[in-house]
């Protein structure tokens, strides 16, 4: 178990200065962010974009912050302020999180598993955290906290828990780097490496070298876990066998699926390790979270959790908001799957969109986003899933999206509507809905389909 800093060892673990309070506070809880700030929260201060942090910390003291973290260049001292509360000064908070984090980690006793992927990573964490939870008192990352700021927050979290599941995000090389050495993990996994953010990286290889940054904070003798089926990783195993696990459907791995059944609402399938055979069913109709079985499945035998409770804990497993929610209003059904977007993904989610019940199934469909000189390419791979997985109608929205549309409405012919807006698209799904349609709605998170799948909520 962790025990909660005092400011005192928060000043030094930051090579901070205590501007004023009392040195023996003890910080229990960390938020950065006023509006949701409960009483007891030690306050940080980040410098964003839009806005400095630093600035609303007598807001936050007024909300019941019980100490305040804040850069020195941008704090302001007010004469007219009553500065009875501790008011940590660092040079830069990024780095106070990161070192506050990195001192929690290296002091807990707990079990780390990390997690990234191209696509696939948050449910698959899920998963994982699943499986291990049947076992342990456990941890996970929560939304999007995966980048440079919500990752050190997770660990910060920490307190009695036996195991936390990390995840880790990025958009460019380094990233994972900077977040694999802060987490250091026992057990680390590689859902994929597809298409997301390849505008920024420029190919599916470099792709993989980011991915791969994950090792280079395991333990010694920390055990990596990748999708062997993925054609970059399964070649990277080919040449690095050591201290890899491998899950796959097709080539033969560590941890195999096999007669596999895919109806409206779960798949079943056998789960093959170690020359034993064990039937599992994941309450997602989709292949990909076959794959996402695999590996929780992978992780828990690393974590020696018993056989019989990763399979519960498989079956056991709740999707994040926004993630294939299945939502049944007035005798249609959304898949709210608007969360993000990426090849890989669009195609795992038209194909749980074939297999629901419904008389007629609706895609909508909007851009991928980061996806550079390979947006097109990618989004008229989209159109080619929409035609093979037999979807009847097809609205787009987005200048991107176009291309969707543009592959697809040679098959769907009528049967295809592009808009550039949110707006328009929802005044015609409304006019073109009937009942026991089966809708999904999906694209990356900037283009805010959420507004669609609530207005026909």
């Amino acid at each position: 178990m962790f025990s909660d800093l005092t400011v005192k060892q928060i000043v030094n673990i930051c090579d901070g200065t205590l501007f004023s309070g009392d040195e023996k506070t003890i910080c229990k809880t960390y938020n950065k962010d006023t509006r949701i700030l409960n009483a007891g929260d030690t306050y940080i201060g980040i410098k964003g974009e839009k806005f400095d942090g630093n600035s609303l910390y007598q807001d936050a003291f007024s909300k019941g912050a019980n100490c305040c973290i804040l850069e020195r260049d941008s704090f302001e001292e007010d004469k007219d302020y009553n500065y009875d509360k501790p008011i940590i000064l660092v040079d830069n908070a990024r780095n106070a999180l990161r070192k506050i984090a990195s001192y929690i980690r290296d002091n807990s006793d707990s079990l780390f598993i990390g997690v990234t992927g191209s696509v696939g990573k948050t449910s698959t964490r899920d998963m994982i955290y699943s499986v291990v939870s049947q076992e342990y008192k456990s941890l996970k990352t929560e939304g999007n906290y995966n980048n440079d700021i919500g990752l050190p927050l997770t660990l910060m979290r920490l307190k009695d828990e036996e195991c936390a599941v990390i995840e880790m995000g990025m958009n460019n090389l380094g990233e994972i780097d900077y977040l694999t050495n802060i987490t250091k993990p026992h057990i680390a996994v590689i859902t994929n490496v597809g298409t997301a953010h390849i505008g920024n990286l420029g190919s599916r290889e470099n792709i993989l070298k980011a991915k791969l940054e994950i090792k280079n904070g395991l333990v010694e003798d920390g055990t990596l876990v990748i999708n062997n089926d993925n054609d970059l990783l399964h070649e990277y195993y080919l040449n690095n066998k050591d201290n890899i696990m491998t899950v796959g459907i097709e080539n033969e791995s560590d941890v195999t699926a096999t007669d596999i059944n895919i109806d409206e609402d779960k798949a079943i399938f056998n789960i093959n390790y170690k020359d034993e055979v064990y039937k599992v069913t994941c309450p997602v109709p989709s292949e990909a979270f076959v794959y996402n079985s695999l590996m929780a499945f992978a992780v828990g035998v690393l974590s020696k959790v018993p056989v019989d409770k990763i399979i519960e804990g498989i079956s056991k497993f709740e999707l994040t908001n926004n993630r294939l929610n299945i939502i049944e209003k007035d005798n249609i059904t959304i898949i709210n799957d608007c969360y993000n977007a990426s090849l890989d993904s669009m195609k795992s989610s038209l194909q749980v969109l074939k297999n629901q019940k419904g008389k007629r199934k609706i895609a909508v469909l909007g851009d991928m986003l980061e996806l550079g000189d390979y947006s097109k390419e990618l989004h008229e791979s989209v159109g080619q899933s929409v035609v093979d997985n037999q979807i009847d109608i097809l609205v787009t929205v987005g200048e991107n999206a176009k291309f969707i549309a543009d592959v697809a409405k040679d098959k769907l012919n009528d049967n295809v509507y592009s808009f550039d807006n949110n707006l328009d698209a929802i005044n015609k799904l409304k006019e073109i809905i009937k009942d026991e349609d089966t809708i999904l709605i999906k694209a990356s998170n900037g283009m805010k389909f959420i507004e669609i799948v609530n207005a026909l909520k």
